[in-house]
């Protein structure tokens, strides 16, 4: 039994003595502070003086049993407080933050009818009509009132009110989905709204995708109307047959169609009125209701649509506040609507505030700053990889001039966090962990540079979670004998599982029960528990702040060992001629797991230099994560989300005759990563060239 149990035994039985013989309390809460502030030597130091002052101190000092009991605490107790301890105050005051609003936001679903984020919006509409929440940055840049948000979601209630609500008003609503470009951004918010006014979940789709994936998006949603932008007219064509067998009725957000079979919705719209739409239409609403869709990417099949309840929308939009947004605030973003921070988070967060909400088309690293100048911006939203961008912009003098104070979002690296902050200024960084299928999530409050969270006895309570083993090759939990989850210790690093719970539920995805169900982890402490399966890997150092490592099916095994490609990037990264970096393992014949490889975009007007590159790896990494083919790439791929795309690469290998990029391959005996020709790769292939 630990020094620290011990202590805890005793202290009861030793405060009762005191109690007794009517001795004050105080040294038992003395003691341990003297020791935890001063140490040992220090602490019976002053303890030793203070026993031989005491003939000239026993006038107001307290009777030898208080000394004695004192001392014995100073015996039993550890040397130091837990580390934790020292952000008491400021997890204490974040569980405020979160059980306020939790009980807000139940208290908003016992109204009837109850009050959703749309009654909220209509709410600001009414009180401050002239306020403008957006602002659009884009083609015919302008700001938007409450007032003309409101006619317009007004317009859509009425003009769709026929095709999604029966004549009786009665029964669940039909979903809607919307598949429109970010240039669209004003209309499909005000689309989206008068859906909402209607109580109809939305499904927002990706107008990227085109194809069995976009048909598979719409369908999956159980949308009975699809709203398009005619500029998707291509997309639509593709899989509208499809869509018709299945009864969606389509339309165009324009005045005409050019598409036999779809419908123009613009005629419908200039001829509905702009009067309020009665809240009982969305009366059969409840805090479980879904409010929206949001896909998955679809890096592991195609995408699945997650569910948002309307508890769980305004829990997310809850976020600015909790940040310390207020409705002063202007919030800048770059992000996309049919992704969660985007719209939840960035949108319906400023309208939960009544907060202003600047709008971009998409992310410009020489437009950004001058944006936030022009608009008086003092929240910026991230995601990914978008601070480094902005970090590998050229330096300009005005770099530091602008009011943004907070920046918000999530995948920051803690060389970009400080490389940020140094270039542009002290601005705080509150970043966020979480998915939006997953039910649990973690805050970085105290703005630990690197950490994705912060947790504590009582957020561990509320949400509890566990970091277990976890082998790679299977990407699965690893079971001990007894088949429960083996727990990693602080600071290693283990597969995030957050637990099911009543007041946590995971709600998983809109479809066949077996796509959720495939997310969840079962016996994981107990023979009872549920847990749901983030895939990601986090360690938790003993002050209880989190770290993210990698995705797990992103980690790799090699020579027994798992790598974490974003270490590996983070090493690389920090060499002069490489300006970004994407790291991945491909398969080798004959060889068990997978080796590394980087796919890499060089600094503007610099070469690749293989000798220096290969000291660099050779000093920083161990001898499993060294990358042994590197892929020099005139841009990255990434994501819509500002993700780097792996998976095209990892199919296509270092396959020398089928990739145009220029390839190297490590050679240890050169000590340099030197061309990799077709001879060389078949060596590789044949096993005659040792990896």
């Amino acid at each position: 039994m630990g020094a620290g149990r011990r202590s805890l035994l005793l202290l009861p039985p030793l405060l009762l003595l005191l109690r007794g013989a009517e001795l004050p309390a105080w040294p038992m809460a003395a003691a341990p502070a003297l020791r935890w502030l001063l140490g040992d030597p220090a602490c019976c130091a002053l303890v030793g003086l203070a026993a031989l002052a005491r003939p000239w101190l026993r006038p107001w000092m307290p009777p030898w049993l208080s000394l004695a009991a004192a001392a014995l605490a100073l015996a039993l107790l550890p040397p130091r407080p837990p580390p934790a301890l020292r952000w008491l105050p400021a997890d204490l005051a974040f569980v405020a933050g979160i059980l306020r609003a939790g009980l807000a936001i139940r208290a908003r679903f016992r109204r009837a009818p109850p009050d959703t984020f749309v009654d909220a919006f209509e709410r600001r509409a009414r009180a401050q009509p002239g306020h403008a929440p957006l602002v659009w940055t884009g083609p015919g840049a302008r700001a938007v009132t409450y007032a003309e948000l409101d006619a317009r979601a007004c317009r859509a209630a009425w003009a769709l009110k026929a095709e999604l609500v029966d004549p009786e008003g009665a029964g669940p609503r039909e979903p809607a989905a919307l598949l429109m470009p970010a240039a669209q951004a004003v209309p499909a918010l005000g689309l989206w709204l008068g859906l909402a006014k209607l109580g109809c979940p939305v499904a927002w789709i990706n107008p990227h995708v085109r194809g069995a994936p976009l048909a598979h998006s719409v369908l999956s949603s159980g949308a009975r109307v699809l709203l398009v932008d005619p500029d998707l007219r291509e997309n639509l064509e593709e899989i509208l047959p499809q869509l018709q067998a299945e009864h969606v009725r389509c339309f165009y957000l324009g005045l005409t169609s050019p598409t036999p079979g779809v419908e123009a919705l613009e005629p419908a719209l200039d001829a509905a009125p702009p009067g309020p739409v009665p809240a009982d239409l969305r009366a059969g609403i409840t805090r479980k209701s879904p409010a929206l869709f949001i896909y998955t990417s679809g890096t592991t099949g195609l995408p699945k649509p997650a569910i948002l309840t309307h508890e769980r929308v305004l829990q997310m939009s809850r976020m600015l506040a909790l940040s310390g947004v207020t409705a002063d605030d202007v919030v800048y973003s770059v992000l996309p609507l049919y992704h969660a921070m985007g719209l939840v988070l960035g949108v319906l967060g400023c309208l939960e505030l009544g907060a202003t909400c600047v709008l971009a088309p998409k992310f410009s690293a020489s437009c950004f700053w001058e944006d936030c100048r022009r608009q008086g911006v003092t929240v910026i939203q991230y995601v990914g990889e978008v601070l480094r961008y902005l970090c590998n912009a050229p330096q300009r003098p005005e770099d530091r001039t602008h009011t943004v104070r907070l920046a918000m979002g999530n995948g920051l690296r803690a060389d970009v966090w400080e490389a940020f902050q140094r270039r542009f200024g002290p601005i705080r960084i509150f970043e966020v962990y979480g998915s939006t299928e997953g039910n649990a999530g973690f805050v970085n409050y105290p703005g630990r540079r690197g950490a994705v969270g912060k947790t504590s006895c009582i957020l561990r309570a509320l949400s509890p979670f566990e970091l277990v083993q976890f082998d790679t090759e299977a990407a699965e939990p690893v079971r001990d004998r007894a088949g429960l989850c083996v727990p990693v210790g602080p600071g290693e690093p283990g597969l995030l599982l957050t637990r099911v719970l009543g007041r946590n539920p995971f709600l998983g995805y809109r479809g066949p029960r077996e796509l959720s169900e495939r997310k969840l982890v079962r016996k994981v402490r107990r023979a009872d528990d549920i847990y749901y399966n983030t895939g990601d890997v986090l360690s938790m150092d003993r002050e209880g702040f989190l770290y993210f490592h990698d995705r797990l099916g992103d980690t790799y095994r090699w020579k027994g060992e798992n790598v974490s490609t974003r270490e590996v990037e983070g090493v690389l990264s920090l060499v002069d001629f490489l300006q970004q970096v994407n790291v991945y393992g491909v398969s080798v014949p004959g060889c068990e797991g997978k080796v590394g490889m980087a796919a890499v975009q060089l600094a503007p007007g610099r070469a690749f230099d293989g000798q220096k590159l290969y000291q660099h790896v050779r000093t920083w990494l161990p001898a499993y994560a060294v990358p042994h083919f590197i892929r020099i790439q005139d841009a990255l791929e990434i994501t819509n989300t500002f993700k780097l795309v792996k998976s095209r690469l990892v199919r296509e290998g270092f396959d020398v005759g089928a990739i145009a990029d220029a390839l190297f391959v490590l050679d240890g005996q050169a000590q340099t990563f030197r061309p990799l020709t077709q001879d060389t790769y078949r060596a590789v292939c044949e096993g005659t060239w040792k990896l």
